[in-house]
């Protein structure tokens, strides 16, 4: 997790530095964030250099847990620390994220604990490794779409992490509904992915589809007096369904590049 996203001011070392684009590369650390804001330019860090992995906050006491909270705040301004011994000018801006430090309000969860889901996604239906078509499995359940690579930081010391590239995939719904409890629907990165498939389907944008779908399946059970367990096991009745976020401007696929 993030201890806290930190927001700077643009200045003559990271114009050199955070600007610099290696070959092969998407661009510089300083503008894949950029926000446009003037009089002056800020970008927020999300780098593994303010990664907080040394002590979790679930399986703990509260004061535990408060305590790792406070620890990962201050790797996160140590790193601002150590970039300010070459940029100075860079700082912390509490009026922009309306907090009293400057950092986020909220850490940032990389990864959540996850339901047993109805359908489990795995890395061979989303990988480019395994997947040679245009677009990933299909799901013929499909609650809308999503794409992003494989990216699993370091947990720990003496894990290195993951990154592959992924094709265009689709959020099923089996990966919203619990195997057992009937009253349940995930809503986030807690739907049924694995620790490896977390890594495409935990982004923001794929998110906002799956809570979409969440809020849309609540009220779409509630309408037809069913659990929504339910609505996947009839077709007819997935279909509809399916055809009512069609019709709020949900994509339920990707186009066919051939």
């Amino acid at each position: 997790m993030h201890g806290g996203e930190i927001y700077g001011e643009e200045s003559g070392w990271l114009e050199y530095r955070l600007f610099e684009q290696m070959p092969g590369t998407k661009g510089g650390l300083w503008t894949y964030r950029r926000l446009l804001c003037d009089p002056h330019e800020i970008t927020m860090f999300n780098w593994p250099g303010n990664d907080y992995r040394d002590r979790s906050i679930i399986d703990c006491t509260p004061e535990q847990a408060v305590k790792a909270l406070r620890d990962a705040k201050l790797v996160s301004l140590g790193f601002l620390y150590w970039l300010q011994t070459q940029a100075p000018e860079l700082r912390l801006r509490p009026d922009v994220m309306d907090t009293a430090d400057g950092l986020s309000k909220h850490p940032y969860i990389r990864e959540s604990r996850r339901i047993q889901a109805k359908k489990t996604i795995v890395e061979q239906e989303v990988s480019a490794h395994h997947q040679k078509g245009p677009r990933a499995a299909h799901f013929a359940d499909s609650v809308g779409v999503g794409w992003y690579p494989i990216d699993i930081h370091r947990s720990g010391p003496d894990d290195v992490g993951a990154s592959c590239r992924t094709k265009p995939f689709q959020i099923p719904l089996g990966a919203l509904i619990p195997v057992r409890m009937e009253n349940l629907i995930a809503g986030a990165k807690n739907v049924g992915t694995t620790h490896i498939t977390n890594g495409c389907y935990r982004l923001h944008p794929v998110e906002w589809n799956i809570g979409e779908a969440a809020g849309a399946l609540a009220a779409f059970a509630l309408d037809q007096h069913v659990t929504p367990g339910a609505v996947r096991e009839r077709p007819e009745r997935l279909e509809r369904f399916q055809a009512s976020l069609l019709g709020e401007g949900v994509p339920l696929a990707w186009p066919d590049w051939g």
